[in-house]
């Protein structure tokens, strides 16, 4: 809702404050006065282009202030926040400065905004209906969130399982997509696990036989300096098999003497005897020692032909550990290429195996679109109910709006599959007098007849709305209306027409905030409140102003101000609107009976 504007050096207004009623508020005054001005401040506030011709003569910069009421927990105080815009517990306050030269400036909230901000917030607080206006319904989804909003919570949800219907089969259908864009993949994939399993199967390696070899090359690399050592070492302890008397003794000789010199005194001294024992013991050790080197020598192997081999497996193995699972993958030793090879047969098996992963998701996706298909048939039939619904009741006010040759339609068109927001598209057409073509809205109408025409739909609209609902309120407050602003919407109407059009508005007033730029009392006497615009001529003296080139004279200026009008003050400027003179008691008897007659109307509805 907007609670006031304020307006300084727009067009012929010099300063004007206007605070307007959360019902019905009717702007009225003489034909020039500044009414459009009004709008146009207005429309600066809701992110509309601003034109530096627009600034009063002499002024350096136009300036229009606005404090719009809305719920904070509403997707328009939502999308100030992100803005960066604050609001006063539930006042937002915005502006716009237009330079006489130069770019404007929009705030929002304190904050420094895009116009384009203004008007993605404006266009969920106000909707304004004139001959030069954008509609709230121009555009296709506006027109079928018109339609839907005729149902109620019913229609609502089944629009919801509808849209979660179509994002169902969207998805079933992307799955299936993706798991047939990737066979390719997954056969080249295949291909190469089969390639490296089968030269693994091939080269067969054991669990640390890369280990094994590198410890037998070794060996065999150094197998004559091993067998050297330990025929050296062998010949120390057993001595040589065909010994002479003059060899050098071996040490299983010497033991051997050394126990037959304590074997006579043998129980004689206990020590002597233990170690008599050890000594013993040290030869049977160093007996056995010299048959385990003799063991060694015979097994050790020093065949070229054995040292080959192994170096050849070992280059094997090593290559195996680079090329197979390819660059992405290192395997370091025999075991890492072992674990490997069970991997890659388990993924393959994934890949090749009998798991039926595309005929499930072609089973999904048969499911998920014939969900959506029926649930898009169960829609249209409840959008065709209300086209008619709301047909009928929008020509019936147009009926009294005296509209009666023009028609309103709501056309259904089936679209080739379904879309996120049914099997059709939803258009509201007029036919303007009986044998024209069904044209869309704005197309088919004139500026005055096209306000009218939105006047109904919005009444019809807001008659079909749950009580207590407002619009872009999430807690449904009185004081967080949205606004309706109609300009000229009494062009070429009056007498009862006009009357019925003032009654329309008082209605839809029930539910929303509505402003009227209107010329006929008969809409005027409807309103909660009348804002009279006045346009007074002044004088100021030549030596102060900037245009004058005769200094002393007095030169004219028209100023604009705006002011509400009750009482007596109110019946004179109806008076006023009914004959052009505000002294006339005819038209103040008129006037009189206007107010009256509209007051008992809304106390009686």
């Amino acid at each position: 809702m907007i609670e006031s504007l304020h307006i300084e050096n727009l067009g012929v207004i010099e300063q004007a404050d206007l605070l307007l009623s959360p019902g019905l508020t009717a702007l009225t005054g003489e034909t020039g006065a500044g009414k459009t001005m009004v709008l146009t401040s207005l429309g600066l506030l809701l992110g509309q282009r601003a034109e530096a011709t627009s600034v009063r003569t002499g002024a350096e910069r136009a300036l229009v202030e606005g404090a719009f009421v809305l719920s904070p927990a509403s997707r328009a105080a939502s999308r100030a926040a992100e803005a960066g815009a604050e609001l006063d517990d539930d006042l937002l306050l915005a502006s716009r400065t237009v330079p006489a030269s130069g770019r404007s400036r929009a705030h929002l909230g304190g904050r420094a905004v895009p116009s384009a901000v203004l008007a993605d917030v404006g266009a969920r607080l106000v909707s304004v209906h004139g001959q030069a206006d954008q509609l709230r319904l121009r555009s296709a989804s506006a027109q079928r969130a018109a339609l839907d909003g005729l149902g109620g919570p019913d229609h609502a949800a089944l629009c919801r399982r509808y849209a979660e219907a179509y994002r169902a089969r969207n998805a079933a259908s992307a799955a299936l997509e993706q798991w047939r864009a990737g066979t390719e993949a997954r056969q080249a994939e295949a291909a190469d696990l089969n390639r490296w399993l089968e030269q693994l199967d091939e080269l067969a390696p054991q669990p640390g036989e890369d280990v094994a070899l590198t410890a037998e090359a070794e060996r065999l690399d150094h197998a004559e300096d091993l067998r050297r050592a330990a025929s050296a070492a062998r010949i120390a302890l057993a001595g040589e098999e065909e010994a002479t008397a003059t060899d050098v003794p071996d040490v299983a000789s010497l033991i051997a003497a050394a126990d037959r010199a304590l074997a006579h005194v043998a129980g004689v001294d206990p020590a002597l005897t233990t170690l008599a024992e050890r000594l013993r013991q040290l030869g049977i050790d160093s007996a056995d020692l010299a048959g385990e080197l003799a063991e060694y020598l015979a097994t050790l192997d020093a065949d070229p032909a054995r040292l080959t081999w192994v170096q050849d497996r070992r280059a094997e193995l090593s290559r195996a550990c680079r090329e197979i699972g390819g660059p992405a993958v290192q395997l370091d030793d025999v075991d890492a290429l072992l674990a490997w090879g069970e991997s890659a047969a388990t993924r393959l098996d994934e890949l090749e195996g009998p798991h039926g992963t595309a005929e499930t998701l072609t089973a999904q996706l048969a499911a998920a679109e014939e969900r959506l298909a029926s649930l898009a048939g169960e829609l249209t039939g409840a959008r065709r109910r209300l086209a008619v619904r709301l047909q009928e009741a929008v020509n019936a006010e147009l009926a009294g709006l005296e509209m009666k040759d023009a028609r309103f339609v709501v056309d259904l068109q089936p679209r080739d599959e379904p879309g996120p927001t049914g099997a059709e598209n939803v258009a509201l057409l007029l036919v303007s007098h009986p044998g024209a073509p069904a044209l869309p809205l704005g197309k088919g109408a004139s500026g005055g007849e096209l306000s009218r025409i939105m006047l109904a739909l919005e009444v019809v609209l807001a008659d079909a709305a749950p009580s207590g609902t407002q619009p872009d309120a999430a807690d449904g407050a009185s004081t967080h209306q949205r606004t309706f602003v109609f300009d000229e919407i009494d062009a070429g109407v009056g007498g009862r027409a006009a009357r019925e059009i003032g009654r329309r508005l008082a209605r839809l007033a029930r539910r929303y905030q509505v402003v009227v730029v209107t010329h006929l009392a008969q809409v005027a006497a409807w309103a909660d409140t009348q804002l009279v615009v006045r346009k007074e001529t002044a004088s100021v003296n030549a030596g102060n102003a900037a245009a004058s080139q005769h200094a002393g004279e007095e030169q004219p200026t028209v100023r604009t101000r705006v002011e509400a009008v009750t009482g007596s003050a109110r019946v004179r400027e109806l008076a006023r609107m009914l004959s052009g003179h505000e002294d006339s008691e005819a038209a103040l008897r008129h006037a009189a009976e206007l107010i009256a007659e509209a007051h008992v109307a809304q106390s009686q509805s």
